[in-house]
């Protein structure tokens, strides 16, 4: 066996303490003495926990917790609400109703170029009108229209703010310059087009354009304080809007009337200066040009264009005639006749008839007589004579049409002849013809320029004395009616802003409060086992009033804490318990004393020590006497059981701390320390250590090393995360073992709500016995 007295195998209460208890919800490890701590293990990762889902009953929770600072802020937004809307100046809107339409009845159409062609499914036009109606231009014309200017009407109707107003309530003069009247002709060296345009400004400011849905009809809104003025602007919005409109459109015709002359004077000048030049040099080149032609040709050009024709008619004809005298050529005597032009030649033709007739008289009696008989050779004779006439006849037709092919021929070949000289004289003209078509097209330009203007001239002239006005009033404004303050809708938005206002504010209090509020967050961001919950007492009460009340709920909270306790370890409740704080003022005095007593009650020896030997509390709980205790024997030889006091309560002794020390850390290193536990362990059943906070002082972590376990008392709403797991770090560090935490000061409605996430501790009295209930939702 080593000599080290630090060492785990030398430590007199090895068989005295209980090993740490293992497998508490799988949040605490082994600790061995003899081996190195990851701190980081033992506290609970917040974010790794955290669910997604949103919990809605949480949100809830919240605003019931922070109720007072909801309604606060729903208080403040209502009553500034209330205060403004009563304060506020009523304001009188009057309406008038106008029609606007794209197209008018009218009685020509307009002239293209003069007013502007539109298309009828396009929103930008009524767009264009609604800003036309809400412009500073209109605004100024209605000023000048009403006289505003002369008499000063509007600057006299311009609402002082709120706080005027208030400050009037308590006869106070405010400042009120900017509702003086400054009337025109008042006005020294002022100009009276610039006063109305710096009217406008103010005078527009109290019109509203409303359109109506799927219809042409607009609504002219005027917002004053006096209705009679809102009825007066609304009309003559309206009615300044109408003339505004005709003007623009006459003005529009004289401009273009005015333009039109002007240009039509530039083109006479120019047309006229053009036709000089084409005359000149026709003259000059010896060009006939016919006025008659359409496309512009001269008098050459022309009798080329007629030759050409006559030369292809001569061309068709010779080629009718070569073919006629071809096929007359190849034809025989009768049906030469028979097919000669489109009318068969009527003389052969009734010759043709008497052959007919002699041949049939000639066959029939050849049936009775013989060829040689005088009446059948007077019939061959006449046969005879009709065949040479008809042949005569067929020799002349042939004759007729070879001359006729031959006079064809003849006249081709003389056009030809003519038709070569004029393209000879056409061509040189052409080379001299080319400024001069050049100087023709000019002329032409000018002249359809000149005709389309003047076309255009006298069509406006007819149009611009009917005037087209596509605006009428439908409604004209009545007396003006109370707009606003609405003081229902007012308060009815204050208190729903206000309400917003106030959840927001509160869950943003909520999110920078990073104090440890309920017994979930002890479990979720520390990892600790929650073996309590002590309410928080309502003033006068006080924690020494409180545990005497055997029936109060602190008292019962604290035997919660007790049971819980005997089951944290396999052995039930540590022999040697520590009792600390992560800071000052969070109840773990409190808390020992009333587990020492709690457990006492059920007739265990408990010993109560005051180890908080920097600001020692417990002598004043007891009312014993502090002159001498624990220090006395740390720090010499007296006996630890002669510094033990009895109290009232049987079962319960108390060790306080004695003399402060100037050291109190080194006191707590020594082996007295353990001296003392292993005597006390022989002489009590049960050993609480009140100690000191852990943050700041070396003392706790000591303490928690000697112990055979700690416990960690947590103030709801008070104690902060970072400090909360610093000192378990510390503990840790220290090879404490942490049995878990209470949360003492713990009120539902303040820190939950009514009631908080996964739990709800309540402790009541029933029937005259009291209670115990830990009910898990």
């Amino acid at each position: 066996m080593s000599n080290n007295p630090h060492d785990p195998q030398n430590d007199p209460r090895r068989d005295l303490f209980p090993a740490p208890h293992q497998g508490q919800e799988g949040r605490h490890l082994t600790i061995a003495r003899n081996q190195a701590i990851s701190v980081d293990t033992r506290l609970g990762d917040p974010v790794a926990e955290t669910e997604d889902n949103i919990d809605l009953l949480s949100y809830w929770h919240i605003l019931l917790k922070r109720r007072w600072t909801v309604l606060g802020v729903l208080a403040i937004v209502f009553l500034t609400s209330l205060v403004g809307t009563l304060l506020t100046t009523p304001i009188y809107r009057a309406t008038s109703i106008l029609q606007i339409d794209r197209q008018t009845i009218q009685v020509m159409n307009n002239v293209q170029g003069v007013m502007p062609a539109e298309d009828s499914y396009a929103d930008d036009f009524y767009q264009t009108q609604y800003e036309l109606l809400k412009s500073r231009a209109l605004a100024q014309r209605v000023v000048a229209q009403l006289g505003l200017v002369e008499s000063g009407q509007l600057e006299k109707m311009q609402p002082g703010s709120p706080w005027q107003k208030l400050m009037g309530l308590f006869g106070r003069d405010t400042d009120n310059t900017q509702n003086t009247v400054h009337p025109s002709n008042a006005l020294p060296g002022s100009d009276k087009a610039a006063r109305e345009n710096e009217l406008a400004g103010t005078f527009a400011v109290g019109v509203n354009i409303e359109p109506i849905r799927n219809s042409r009809l607009v609504r002219i809104h005027y917002d004053s304080p006096d209705p009679a003025f809102s009825q007066k602007a609304a009309n003559a919005i309206a009615e300044s809007y109408i003339s505004r409109n005709l003007e623009h459109k006459a003005g529009s015709t004289t401009y273009a009337k005015g333009y039109l002359e002007d240009r039509l004077k530039e083109l006479k000048i120019k047309l006229e200066d053009s036709e000089r030049k084409l005359v000149e040099f026709a003259q000059k080149e010896q060009i006939i040009g016919t006025s008659g032609s359409e496309d512009g040709a001269t008098l050459t050009q022309q009798n080329l264009q007629s030759l050409n024709a006559a030369y292809a008619k001569a061309q068709e004809e010779r080629i009718r005639a070569e073919a006629r005298w071809t096929e007359a050529q190849a034809t025989s005597g009768l049906n030469m006749a028979m097919n000669a032009g489109s009318t068969p030649n009527t003389f052969v033709l009734s010759l043709q008839e008497n052959r007919s007739k002699l041949m049939a008289e000639y066959q029939d009696k050849l049936k009775l007589y013989k060829p040689a008989y005088p009446v059948m050779v007077q019939l061959k004779s006449q046969i005879d004579e009709l065949d040479k006439q008809i042949a005569t006849e067929a020799g002349n037709m042939r004759s007729g049409v070879r001359a006729q092919y031959l006079a064809a021929i003849k006249a081709e070949s003389m056009l030809a002849t003519q038709l070569n000289s004029l393209k000879s004289d056409v061509l040189d003209q052409d080379g001299r013809s080319i400024q001069y078509n050049i100087f023709k097209r000019e002329v032409d330009t000018n002249r359809q320029l000149y005709d389309a203007l003047l076309q255009r001239y006298k069509e406006i002239g007819i149009t611009g004395g009917i005037t087209n006005n596509n605006v009428s009033i439908v409604d004209r404004a009545q007396m003006g009616w109370k707009f606003k303050p609405d003081l229902l809708r007012n308060l009815m938005v204050a208190m729903m802003v206000g309400l917003v206002m106030g959840c927001l504010l509160a869950l943003v209090f909520e999110y920078l409060d990073d104090s440890l509020k309920s017994p979930e967050d002890i479990e979720k961001i520390l990892g600790l086992s929650i073996l309590g919950v002590i309410p928080k007492l309502k003033e006068p009460q006080t924690p020494t009033s409180a545990l005497t009340d055997l029936r109060g709920a602190f008292t019962e909270a604290y035997r919660s804490v007790r049971t819980a306790l005997q089951f944290s370890t396999d052995k039930g409740v540590p022999r040697v318990l520590l009792i600390t704080s992560a800071s000052p003022g969070e109840g773990k005095s409190t808390t020992a004393r009333a587990l020492a007593q709690n457990i006492a009650e059920l007739g265990r020896r408990v010993l109560i020590v005051d180890c908080d030997l920097r600001n020692p509390s417990l002598h004043r709980h007891f009312n014993a006497d502090n002159s001498t205790g624990l220090t006395n024997f740390l720090a010499g030889a007296i006996k630890p059981m002669d510094l033990i006091q009895k109290t009232d309560i049987p079962n319960l002794s108390y060790l306080s701390t004695g003399p402060l020390p100037p050291n109190p850390a080194e006191l707590l290193m020594g082996s007295k320390l353990v001296s003392f536990l292993t005597v006390a362990v022989e002489k009590f059943d049960q050993i609480i250590i009140d100690g000191p906070p852990i943050l700041g002082l070396a003392d706790a972590p000591i303490l928690a090393n000697r112990a055979s376990a700690t416990l960690i008392v947590v103030e709801a709403g008070e104690t902060r995360v970072a400090v909360a797991k610093n000192a378990i770090k510390r503990l840790y560090a220290a090879r404490a073992h942490l049995v878990g935490a209470i949360m003492t000061k713990y009120s539902a409605k303040q820190h939950s709500g009514y009631g908080y996430g996964a739990g709800d501790y309540d402790y009541y009295s029933y029937g005259g016995v009291a209670k115990e209930r830990l009910t898990k939702q």
